[in-house]
């Protein structure tokens, strides 16, 4: 059991051996640890309280398992009923948001203008180098090249 909850919490942190504050409460959200005895404020101030020093910024899986026994115990349960729910969940779960299909845009056949022949080019020929810089060959008033 120890080994599986090792391995959630790898899972989590990206099989680093350390975990932020950010990642300890993905772990309790994630895992539905979160309810009206144990919310997200007492997720952070609980990490607080297990990190080694004040400045650290994280934890490593000892210090974790130490989380998990005061989750436990502000829930009011054992601390088996929390690696469990942990293991029930299996780790991170993702999700971010995807754009939907924008008419004008994705679908090239209504574009419109000078887009629909291919758009205008954003590459200046014969601009910006050394030959055109330094050229001081005759121009009229509008300064084009004879």
């Amino acid at each position: 059991m120890q080994g599986t909850v090792q391995q959630v919490f790898l899972q989590f942190t990206a099989n680093k051996p350390e975990m932020d504050g950010k990642t300890f409460a993905k772990v309790s959200k994630d895992c539905h640890l979160l309810d009206k005895k144990l919310t997200s404020t007492d997720v952070d101030l609980i990490f607080a309280k297990i990190k080694p020093t004040p400045a650290a910024r994280s934890i490593t899986y000892a210090q974790f398992e130490k989380g998990l026994q005061m989750m436990a115990e502000k829930k009011g349960v054992g601390i088996q009923d929390v690696q469990n729910q942990i293991l029930n969940a299996g780790g991170p779960h993702f999700q971010g948001t995807k754009a939907d299909a924008v008419k004008f845009h994705d679908d090239k056949n209504l574009y419109t203008g000078v887009h629909a022949n291919g758009g205008p080019s954003t590459i200046d020929k014969n601009h910006g180098g050394l030959n055109t810089i330094c050229d001081r060959s005759q121009a009229d008033v509008r300064g084009v090249k004879k």
